[in-house]
C-alpha cells in the first residue's frame, strides 16, 4: 500500500469536530475559562428553551466541568435583573421576579410566555402534573364534571402534554403527561418541585387520593376515552 493512501480503517473525524476548536489549548488557562462561560452563556441564551449539559458539552474542552462554568456565571450575574436557573433538565435564562411588575408596567413584548390558558385548563394541567400518567375520564372524576377533548387538546397544542403511556382499563384509552414545556414556563427542575399537595388540598383545590384506574370501570359511559389521540 502506498504511504500516500489513506488508511481503509483510519477513523474519519467529524467535520465540525475539525472546524471548531474546543480545547482552546493556545489560551492561557485563565482566558481559555473565561471564553467557555463566554460561549455556555451565548449558547444559553440564544435557545429558546431549556439547554441540558450534553448541549453545552459540545462547546467546550472534553475536560471542562460545565457545572462550574454554571457556577461562575451565576455569580457573574449575581447583580444583574436576570439569572441562570435550572429548568427542565437544562439551563436558561429567567428575568429576576422582583422585576416582573417592571416588565409588566412597559408593555414590551416579551418571549416565551405561557400561552393564555382558562382558568379550568390551568387546573386540569395541574391535576395532570400531579396524577400523571392520568387519563382523560380519570380527570373528570377528579373534577367531578368531564374533561372534554377541547381541553386536552389545547393542552397539548400548549405544548404542555403529550400522550402517555396506554392505560390498562378496558379500551386502553390514553393516557397524558406533562412535557419539558411544562416544567420551563412554570420554572420547575422536575416534577418533585411541584408545590407540595397539602397547600393545594387546604384551598380546596385537588384531593391527596390519585384517581385509581380501577375506580373508574364502567363509571364513565358518557366518555369515550380509547378516541382521544
Amino acid at each position: 500500500m502506498s504511504a500516500t493512501q489513506p488508511r481503509r480503517n483510519a477513523k474519519k473525524i467529524p467535520q465540525d469536530d475539525v472546524l471548531f476548536d474546543r480545547e482552546l489549548e493556545e489560551l492561557p488557562a485563565d482566558l481559555r475559562w473565561r471564553e467557555w462561560m463566554l460561549r455556555v452563556e451565548a449558547v444559553i441564551f440564544a435557545s429558546v428553551e431549556p439547554v441540558s449539559r450534553e448541549t453545552l458539552a459540545r462547546v467546550v474542552g472534553k475536560d471542562c466541568s460545565v457545572d462550574l462554568l454554571i457556577d461562575d456565571l451565576r455569580e457573574e450575574l449575581r447583580d444583574r435583573p436576570y439569572e441562570l436557573v435550572s429548568v427542565g433538565g437544562g439551563w436558561q435564562h429567567r428575568t429576576r421576579t422582583r422585576f416582573a411588575e417592571t416588565i409588566r408596567a412597559s408593555s414590551a413584548p416579551t418571549r416565551g410566555g405561557a400561552a393564555a390558558l382558562s382558568e379550568f385548563e390551568a387546573m386540569v394541567l395541574m391535576a395532570v402534573g400531579y396524577f400523571q400518567p392520568v387519563t382523560r375520564a380519570e380527570l373528570s372524576k377528579i373534577f367531578g364534571k368531564e374533561v372534554s377533548r377541547d381541553t386536552i387538546a389545547n393542552l397539548r397544542a400548549a405544548a404542555f402534554l403529550d400522550p402517555g403511556p396506554r392505560s390498562p382499563t378496558p379500551g386502553a384509552p390514553y393516557t397524558y403527561v406533562t412535557t419539558k414545556q411544562f416544567l420551563s414556563i412554570f420554572g420547575l427542575g422536575t416534577l418533585r418541585d411541584l408545590p407540595d399537595i397539602e397547600r393545594l388540598e387546604d384551598a380546596g383545590l385537588l384531593s391527596r387520593q390519585a384517581p385509581m384506574p380501577d375506580a373508574f370501570v364502567g363509571q364513565e359511559a358518557d366518555i369515550d376515552e380509547a378516541e382521544d389521540d
